[in-house]
C-alpha cells in the first residue's frame, strides 16, 4: 500500500467546507482509507441544528471513493469524473457522527471496474472501536468531462 502524503483537496471536486476528509493514510489500487474529524466541526456543512445524523457518512464515504477514483493508475490524468449512481445495504448503526469523539476511519474497495464505472464496498469506524458505525455499497458511475470551451 501507498502511504505517500497526498493533500486530500487537490483529489476531491469538492472545495471549501464540503472537503471532509483530512488525509489518506493508505491506497492501492482496489482501496483506500481515509482519516477525518471535520465531524467535530460546529460549522459542518451537513449539520442540522448541532447534529451530523449517521446518514451524512455516505458523503464521506463518496468522498473517499472519489479520492480513489483520482489516484488510480488507470484514470491519473484523464478527463473523466464519477459520479454517485446508486447505494444499497447502507446500515447505519449510529444515529449521529457528530458525538463519536475519536476520529472517524474511512475505507473503501472497489470490488468491481469496467468502462462505466465501478461498484465500492465502504465501511465507517472510529479510532478504537471495533465495531462499524456505517456500511454499505455504492455504484459510482464514470463520465467523460467535456472541455470548457474558451
Amino acid at each position: 500500500m501507498n502511504a505517500t502524503p497526498v493533500d486530500i483537496a487537490d483529489l476531491l471536486p469538492q472545495r471549501g467546507a464540503m472537503v471532509l476528509l483530512d488525509e489518506v493514510i493508505s491506497h492501492d489500487e482496489r482501496t483506500i482509507r481515509c482519516r477525518a474529524q471535520s465531524h467535530h466541526r460546529r460549522d459542518h456543512p451537513l449539520a442540522f441544528e448541532g447534529v451530523l445524523p449517521a446518514w451524512a457518512g455516505v458523503e464521506y464515504a463518496a468522498q473517499a471513493m472519489a479520492a480513489h477514483f483520482s489516484l488510480s493508475s488507470a484514470t491519473r490524468g484523464a478527463m473523466t469524473i464519477g459520479l454517485l449512481g446508486g447505494l444499497r445495504d447502507v446500515v447505519c448503526a449510529v444515529d449521529r457522527l457528530d458525538d463519536i469523539a475519536s476520529p472517524l476511519y474511512v475505507d473503501a474497495e472497489r470490488l468491481t471496474k469496467d468502462a462505466a464505472g465501478s461498484i465500492y464496498a465502504f465501511r465507517i469506524t472510529a479510532e478504537g472501536a471495533e465495531r462499524v458505525l456505517l456500511q454499505g455499497r455504492a455504484t459510482v458511475v464514470q463520465q467523460v468531462q467535456s472541455p470548457v470551451p474558451r
